[in-house]
């Protein structure tokens, strides 16, 4: 009887929260430049600090004629040592945690350094807004009646030096107060499992009898447990299981390509999705409206932003300019500086703005996930619109998917290969190759030229995937759940191949 009276009390207080929120709206800029000169002030007697001279920063322009633009091979060096106990490189306070990151299949792991401050005033904090912002969008919301189900990576891995490293979300569940463990589920050594498929089914065991509220985690792997929960409990739909259920908070990979199979396991027309922005870098987005495709870029994390024009972009070369000079429409690679000691790092995602009052964004790819092998500029955001429009007309569900290029071959034409998981394929798969190819000439102009009189590029080819392909292919590489994400657009036949000999 007192989870009314919890759930009034924890929605008054996050409410307090969109205050604070409303100064950055207000102030986007200042607030920006406050927060650089706090950074640049912070670690000016670090390591990195005193060899780019930050006490003599005392502006923006001063930055960036200072502070080189930089991959993470340049920094490699310094987190090394930090990792086997060095302190005071990059960073004032001592770094104990590293995230490795995940992004893609590759087999070089990045570990990116996460600070007590990113963890308390970026990931933590961001955790409370999004909360935040849907409670103050939801004046009925019911939360805390019952608990969150989280799906996150496996244990922190201890090292030498007293350093940890492992799934970002691994960290964050790691960090979190005793308390928050009364709110969500499965329990914290659920959680943080290192086998999947063990995990899956204990997480299934531990919740299908408690009353979850809301769903955390990446669509892909979430849609796999949803659906094992379906098997588990003989369902038809997940609300059976869970009746109270009513907001997925997602993030990490595009949503689009998921939404029709959420709809039909939870099939309520008021069910809420909220999309956030994170990475193992840090927090930077939340979508702060009902139904909105589009996510307010939250600048009081501390995280300095920077965007590079893709149509400028030269890697760490590049010219980035500062947020008060983006304009709407524009593809952008984000730099970024931040609180866990980063600074002016490129995190290879691209991003356009929707809107500049207030700063709204969508995220459109990765400087490296796209194909440019033709000068067709093929980028995640286009293959996924191509997509949906392909899919609607011809009544067909994508799960999953890769592309890579074919090579011209004498005065044969290069081409497109894509490898689909259909959830439900099309009943004619030339007519869905077509309309593929006429949406994406639609949406890229580039592509379109390309494609004219089949002069440069020829009709894509596409390989319908067996059932489970792309989960057994992640297995294999030892990439199931966590914050793993299947590669979408190369430049390289690498991926498509693999696949094609599974």
């Amino acid at each position: 009887m007192t989870f009314p009276f919890i759930n009034s009390i924890i929605s008054w207080f996050l409410k307090k929260r969109k205050h604070q929120v409303e100064l950055f709206l207000k102030y986007p800029i200042d607030v920006q430049n406050e927060l650089l000169l706090k950074l640049i002030s912070a670690a000016k007697n670090t390591e990195f600090g005193k060899q780019q001279n930050f006490s003599s920063i005392k502006s923006y322009t001063d930055f960036a004629n200072n502070v080189p633009i930089q991959r993470y091979e340049s920094i490699e060096p310094l987190i090394e040592r930090c990792r086997k106990g060095e302190q005071n490189l990059f960073w004032p306070t001592p770094i104990r945690w590293f995230a490795k990151s995940s992004g893609t299949t590759n087999a070089k792991s990045k570990f990116i350094p996460v600070s007590d401050e990113a963890i308390e005033y970026c990931h933590f904090k961001a955790g409370k807004d999004m909360l935040c912002l849907y409670i103050n969008n939801n004046e009925n919301a019911k939360l805390f009646t019952g608990k969150g189900l989280r799906l996150g990576g496996s244990s922190a891995v201890y090292e030498d030096n007293n350093t940890y490293f492992g799934d970002l979300s691994a960290i964050i569940i790691e960090n979190m107060p005793f308390w928050a463990d009364f709110s969500s589920a499965p329990r914290q050594e659920t959680a943080l499992m290192s086998e999947w498929e063990t995990k899956m089914e204990a997480i299934i065991n531990e919740t299908i009898h408690e009353n979850i509220t809301s769903l955390v985690g990446v669509p892909s792997w979430m849609l796999v447990l949803l659906n094992r929960v379906l098997e588990k409990t003989g369902k038809d739909n997940i609300l059976e299981v869970w009746p109270n259920l009513e907001v997925y908070f997602h993030g990490g990979i595009n949503f689009n390509p998921y939404r029709e199979q959420y709809k039909k396991l939870i099939p309520r027309d008021d069910f809420k999705y909220y999309e956030t922005y994170n990475a193992s870098e840090g927090f930077f987005a939340i979508q702060d409206r009902n139904d909105s495709d589009e996510m307010l870029l939250m600048l009081d994390y501390g995280i300095f932003y920077e965007f590079i024009p893709m149509s400028e972009y030269n890697g760490e070369n590049s010219k980035a300019i500062p947020l008060s000079e983006v304009e709407k429409g524009v593809n952008y690679a984000i730099v970024i500086t931040t609180n866990g000691g980063l600074w002016r790092y490129l995190i290879g995602d691209t991003i356009k703005f929707t809107s500049t009052d207030p700063y709204r964004i969508k995220i459109t790819g990765r400087t490296k996930h796209h194909i440019n092998v033709f000068g067709e500029e093929l980028i995640i955001e286009n293959a996924e619109d191509a997509l949906k429009v392909a899919s609607d007309k011809t009544n067909c569900e994508i799960k999953e998917y890769t592309v890579g290029p074919i090579f011209m071959n004498g005065k044969e034409n290069g081409a497109h290969e894509w490898v689909i998981e259909f959830k439900k394929p099309p009943k004619d798969l030339v007519f869905f190759t077509e309309e593929l190819d006429n949406a994406l000439k639609n949406c890229n102009s580039d592509y379109e030229a390309k494609r004219y009189n089949n002069m440069t590029l020829a009709m894509p080819k596409i390989h319908q995937a067996r059932k489970g392909l792309f989960y057994d292919w992640m297995k294999e590489k030892g990439k199931l759940g966590g914050q793993h994400k299947i590669p979408r657009l190369s430049n390289s036949r690498d991926f498509v191949e693999e696949l094609l000999k599974l």
